[in-house]
């Protein structure tokens, strides 16, 4: 079935990036690299790589090697978490002398789940041009692999690495009604199943992937509970990053609505009690949101248990 766009695509692919030309106006290319296959990596990201005057990498070790394997030699900067307020600056530099500049990650696409949002705000509020040049997704590759979206989903990134705040996100994640995306580190990716547990996920729908478009390319999909222990089971799980697609929540939007107010209703006190005695936090919640002071209470009394032991 013909798309939006489709009758420009020769045309589109004639007169593309990927065509000669000797130089670039200067513009911030926002270029996604492959995220294990190399083969991923777009005929026009090539060029673009190929004729800009230099490359802002998140890491220049990485990415070096990357342009050595495909013959391209380029000036890089150094473009990380770290140092993204700073180095914002120097691309604008760089703009600013009429060089064009190609921003990349170490995979996929800079600004998702990666550091780079800084850098392109910086740089379009100064004026100059934001060009994407799109490509391979850990994000849309395990979306499309899961056979469990067909319509909206959410991506929520990668968890909090630990705390409260980890099982706080989790369990608002979870109490959404579409699926919910998110990726994990190999060092916490059986703290994640030990967590969807503890949460009760083990009845939804997972979809597991690892290495995506590597050689060692592993998907798990099931009911929580039989992916849960397909992953315990593999003995190269904290090998590679995981990306999991969690199924569509089965609850009606009333429960769902309902999950999520009492998710609000800990947070809120979960702060006041860090700050008052729990008799004046419980005073401040019932008088903010109307809800029963006898409610409250015992919530409250619940969360303060929990901190204390």
């Amino acid at each position: 079935m013909q798309k939006a766009g489709d009758g420009d695509v020769v045309k589109d692919a004639v007169n593309s990036d990927a065509k000669d030309q000797t130089r670039r106006e200067p513009s911030l290319y926002v270029v996604a690299t492959p995220i294990g296959n190399m083969g991923d990596l777009s005929l026009r990201a090539r060029a673009v790589l190929e004729q800009v005057d230099r490359i802002a990498a998140e890491d220049t070790r990485n990415t070096a090697r990357m342009l050595d394997a495909l013959g391209i030699k380029k000036p890089l900067m150094a473009h990380h978490a770290h140092n993204e307020r700073e180095s914002a600056q120097g691309v604008l530099a760089c703009l600013q002398r009429g060089e064009s500049v190609a921003l990349v990650s170490d995979a996929g696409t800079p600004a998702v789940s990666d550091p780079g949002a800084v850098v392109v705000r910086c740089v379009a509020e100064a004026g100059f041009k934001v060009v994407p040049v799109p490509g391979a997704s850990s994000v849309l590759a395990v979306v499309a692999a899961s056979g469990l979206v067909d319509g909206a989903f959410t991506f929520r990134g990668f968890l909090p690495a630990k705390g409260k705040s980890r099982l706080d996100d989790l369990k608002k994640w979870l109490a959404c009604p579409e699926p919910q995306v998110v990726f994990e580190a190999p060092h916490r990716v059986m703290q994640l199943v030990a967590d969807l547990e503890a949460l009760g996920a083990g009845n939804r729908d997972m979809c597991a992937g690892r290495e995506l478009t590597k050689q060692f390319e592993t998907f798990y999909r099931g009911m929580g509970d039989v992916v849960f222990e397909q992953v315990r089971q593999d003995a190269n799980a904290e090998r590679g990053e995981w990306a999991w697609v969690i199924g569509a929540s089965s609850v009606s939007e009333s429960d769902a609505e309902t999950a999520q107010a009492s998710a609000d209703l800990d947070t809120l006190l979960g702060l006041l009690l860090a700050e008052l005695p729990l008799k004046t936090a419980v005073a401040v919640v019932v008088k903010a949101t109307g809800l029963a002071k006898n409610t409250v209470y015992d919530r409250a009394l619940v969360l303060k248990s929990a901190g204390d032991s």
